[in-house]
Protein backbone atom coordinates (compact mmCIF):
# COMPACT_ATOMS: atom_id res chain seq x y z
CA UNK A 1 0.00 0.00 0.00
CA UNK A 2 1.14 3.42 -1.11
CA UNK A 3 2.02 5.75 1.11
CA UNK A 4 -0.35 8.85 0.97
CA UNK A 5 0.83 12.44 2.05
CA UNK A 6 -1.40 14.67 3.35
CA UNK A 7 0.33 18.31 4.78
CA UNK A 8 -2.82 19.44 5.30
CA UNK A 9 -2.61 17.81 8.59
CA UNK A 10 0.41 20.34 9.61
CA UNK A 11 -2.06 23.50 9.26
CA UNK A 12 -3.36 23.27 12.37
CA UNK A 13 0.16 23.41 14.32
CA UNK A 14 1.45 26.31 11.84
CA UNK A 15 2.25 28.31 15.14
CA UNK A 16 4.06 26.09 17.01
CA UNK A 17 6.23 25.48 14.16
CA UNK A 18 6.77 29.25 13.85
CA UNK A 19 7.32 29.34 17.85
CA UNK A 20 9.90 26.48 17.16
CA UNK A 21 11.54 28.34 14.00
CA UNK A 22 11.60 31.82 15.60
CA UNK A 23 13.57 29.98 19.14
CA UNK A 24 15.98 28.37 16.99
CA UNK A 25 16.72 31.90 15.04
CA UNK A 26 17.01 34.06 18.45
CA UNK A 27 19.25 31.04 20.31
CA UNK A 28 21.54 31.09 16.88
CA UNK A 29 21.78 35.40 16.62
CA UNK A 30 22.46 35.51 20.24
CA UNK A 31 24.66 32.47 20.52
CA UNK A 32 26.94 33.75 17.83
CA UNK A 33 27.41 37.28 18.94
CA UNK A 34 28.23 35.84 22.84
CA UNK A 35 30.20 33.40 21.16
CA UNK A 36 32.36 35.30 19.16
CA UNK A 37 33.07 37.63 21.67
CA UNK A 38 34.31 34.61 23.80
CA UNK A 39 36.16 33.39 20.93
CA UNK A 40 37.80 36.84 20.35
CA UNK A 41 38.86 37.16 23.85
CA UNK A 42 40.03 33.74 24.05
CA UNK A 43 42.27 34.55 21.02
CA UNK A 44 43.63 37.39 22.56
CA UNK A 45 44.70 35.73 25.64
CA UNK A 46 46.19 33.07 23.99
CA UNK A 47 48.47 35.54 21.86
CA UNK A 48 48.68 38.60 23.69
CA UNK A 49 47.48 37.82 27.52
CA UNK A 50 49.60 36.41 30.19
CA UNK A 51 51.07 32.79 30.09
CA UNK A 52 48.06 31.85 32.59
CA UNK A 53 45.16 32.96 30.97
CA UNK A 54 46.41 31.39 27.65
CA UNK A 55 47.15 27.74 29.81
CA UNK A 56 43.62 28.55 31.08
CA UNK A 57 42.01 28.95 27.72
CA UNK A 58 44.02 26.43 25.97
CA UNK A 59 42.16 23.80 28.41
CA UNK A 60 39.00 25.28 27.75
CA UNK A 61 39.07 24.66 23.74
CA UNK A 62 40.60 21.32 24.27
CA UNK A 63 38.12 20.54 26.54
CA UNK A 64 34.78 21.73 24.41
CA UNK A 65 36.65 20.54 20.99
CA UNK A 66 37.33 17.19 22.18
CA UNK A 67 33.57 15.98 23.71
CA UNK A 68 30.57 15.68 22.13
CA UNK A 69 28.02 19.02 22.17
CA UNK A 70 25.23 16.66 23.27
CA UNK A 71 27.36 15.92 26.15
CA UNK A 72 27.68 19.62 27.11
CA UNK A 73 24.83 19.98 27.25
CA UNK A 74 23.66 17.72 29.46
CA UNK A 75 26.22 18.86 31.61
CA UNK A 76 24.88 22.00 32.04
CA UNK A 77 21.66 21.45 31.92
CA UNK A 78 21.32 18.32 34.15
CA UNK A 79 24.96 18.20 36.02
CA UNK A 80 25.00 22.05 36.98
CA UNK A 81 21.83 21.87 39.30
CA UNK A 82 24.11 19.24 41.30
CA UNK A 83 25.89 22.08 42.87
CA UNK A 84 22.87 24.12 43.11
CA UNK A 85 23.62 26.02 39.63
CA UNK A 86 20.25 26.03 38.24
CA UNK A 87 18.44 27.25 35.05
CA UNK A 88 15.62 26.66 32.63
CA UNK A 89 16.04 24.98 29.06
CA UNK A 90 16.43 27.73 26.87
CA UNK A 91 19.38 29.36 29.17
CA UNK A 92 21.30 26.38 29.45
CA UNK A 93 20.71 25.85 25.57
CA UNK A 94 22.40 29.56 24.97
CA UNK A 95 25.19 28.98 27.57
CA UNK A 96 25.83 25.67 26.29
CA UNK A 97 25.48 27.22 22.30
CA UNK A 98 28.01 29.89 23.57
CA UNK A 99 30.53 27.88 25.39
CA UNK A 100 30.89 25.35 22.08
CA UNK A 101 30.95 28.65 19.29
CA UNK A 102 33.32 30.63 21.94
CA UNK A 103 35.75 27.25 21.86
CA UNK A 104 35.91 26.85 18.04
CA UNK A 105 35.75 30.67 17.14
CA UNK A 106 38.98 31.46 19.74
CA UNK A 107 41.05 28.97 17.13
CA UNK A 108 39.81 30.55 14.29
CA UNK A 109 39.95 33.98 15.39
CA UNK A 110 43.57 33.11 16.83
CA UNK A 111 44.80 31.42 13.22
CA UNK A 112 43.97 34.45 11.64
CA UNK A 113 45.95 37.08 14.10
CA UNK A 114 48.54 34.64 13.65
CA UNK A 115 48.91 35.25 9.84
CA UNK A 116 48.92 39.52 10.32
CA UNK A 117 52.13 40.02 9.79
CA UNK A 118 54.98 40.94 12.38
CA UNK A 119 55.88 43.79 10.97
CA UNK A 120 52.51 45.61 11.56
CA UNK A 121 52.95 44.41 15.41
CA UNK A 122 56.18 46.32 15.12
CA UNK A 123 55.17 49.42 14.14
CA UNK A 124 52.24 49.58 16.43
CA UNK A 125 55.05 49.00 19.28
CA UNK A 126 57.02 51.43 17.86
CA UNK A 127 54.36 54.35 18.41
CA UNK A 128 54.09 53.58 21.87
CA UNK A 129 50.69 51.63 21.64
CA UNK A 130 49.93 49.40 24.25
CA UNK A 131 49.19 44.94 23.72
CA UNK A 132 45.51 45.80 23.51
CA UNK A 133 45.94 49.10 21.23
CA UNK A 134 47.92 46.94 19.13
CA UNK A 135 45.21 44.20 18.71
CA UNK A 136 42.14 46.33 18.83
CA UNK A 137 43.69 48.92 16.21
CA UNK A 138 45.84 46.74 13.73
CA UNK A 139 45.32 43.35 14.24
CA UNK A 140 41.81 42.52 14.90
CA UNK A 141 40.24 43.46 11.79
CA UNK A 142 42.94 42.13 9.83
CA UNK A 143 42.54 38.68 11.50
CA UNK A 144 38.57 38.83 11.29
CA UNK A 145 39.34 39.56 7.06
CA UNK A 146 41.16 36.40 6.71
CA UNK A 147 39.42 33.72 8.90
CA UNK A 148 35.78 34.94 7.89
CA UNK A 149 34.83 32.16 5.74
CA UNK A 150 35.61 29.49 8.61
CA UNK A 151 33.78 31.62 10.99
CA UNK A 152 30.76 31.86 8.80
CA UNK A 153 31.07 28.36 8.17
CA UNK A 154 31.09 27.16 11.95
CA UNK A 155 28.55 29.70 12.97
CA UNK A 156 26.04 27.25 10.30
CA UNK A 157 27.54 24.38 12.11
CA UNK A 158 26.30 25.69 15.47
CA UNK A 159 23.00 26.66 14.01
CA UNK A 160 22.48 23.48 12.45
CA UNK A 161 23.60 21.90 15.58
CA UNK A 162 21.08 23.53 17.76
CA UNK A 163 18.54 20.94 16.92
CA UNK A 164 20.20 19.18 19.83
CA UNK A 165 18.99 21.36 22.14
CA UNK A 166 15.13 19.93 21.73
CA UNK A 167 17.12 16.97 23.81
CA UNK A 168 16.54 19.14 27.00
CA UNK A 169 12.95 20.40 26.03
CA UNK A 170 14.10 23.80 24.59
CA UNK A 171 11.32 24.20 22.36
CA UNK A 172 13.09 24.96 18.75
CA UNK A 173 12.53 23.87 15.15
CA UNK A 174 13.33 20.22 16.52
CA UNK A 175 11.65 20.51 19.75
CA UNK A 176 8.34 21.59 17.39
CA UNK A 177 8.54 18.58 14.87
CA UNK A 178 8.81 15.76 17.54
CA UNK A 179 5.83 17.47 19.44
CA UNK A 180 3.55 17.69 16.20
CA UNK A 181 4.45 14.20 14.99
CA UNK A 182 3.80 12.78 18.19
CA UNK A 183 0.08 14.03 17.88
CA UNK A 184 -0.53 13.53 14.33
CA UNK A 185 1.41 10.82 13.36
CA UNK A 186 2.20 12.55 10.09
CA UNK A 187 6.28 11.87 10.81
CA UNK A 188 7.09 12.25 6.53
CA UNK A 189 5.36 15.75 6.33
CA UNK A 190 6.73 16.82 9.47
CA UNK A 191 10.14 16.04 9.29
CA UNK A 192 10.01 16.57 5.47
CA UNK A 193 8.98 20.29 6.11
CA UNK A 194 11.53 21.02 9.33
CA UNK A 195 14.21 19.60 6.48
CA UNK A 196 13.53 22.20 4.06
CA UNK A 197 12.93 25.03 7.18
CA UNK A 198 16.43 24.09 8.14
CA UNK A 199 17.90 24.63 4.65
CA UNK A 200 16.28 27.40 4.07
CA UNK A 201 17.64 28.47 7.75
CA UNK A 202 21.28 27.71 6.61
CA UNK A 203 21.40 29.64 3.08
CA UNK A 204 19.44 32.83 4.39
CA UNK A 205 22.24 32.83 7.14
CA UNK A 206 25.11 32.01 4.82
CA UNK A 207 23.80 35.16 2.91
CA UNK A 208 23.68 37.54 5.61
CA UNK A 209 27.26 36.70 6.66
CA UNK A 210 28.30 37.31 3.13
CA UNK A 211 26.43 40.75 3.20
CA UNK A 212 28.13 41.71 6.27
CA UNK A 213 31.27 40.59 5.19
CA UNK A 214 30.58 43.13 1.93
CA UNK A 215 29.92 45.97 4.25
CA UNK A 216 32.53 45.15 6.89
CA UNK A 217 35.37 44.01 4.48
CA UNK A 218 34.99 45.97 1.13
CA UNK A 219 37.90 45.30 -0.17
CA UNK A 220 38.21 41.37 1.48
Amino acid sequence: MLYQMNFGDLLPYWQVLARGLLFTVVLTLVSTVAGIFVGTAGAWARTFGPKWAGTCVSIYVELIRNTPFIVQLFFIFFGLPAIGVKMGEAEAAFLAMTINLGAYSTEIIRAGIQAVPYGHLEAGSSLAMSRWEIFRHIVLKQAFMKVYPALSSQIVIVMLGSAVVSQISAEDLTYAANYIQSRNFRAFEVYLVVTGIYLALAIALRALLRGIARAVFPKG
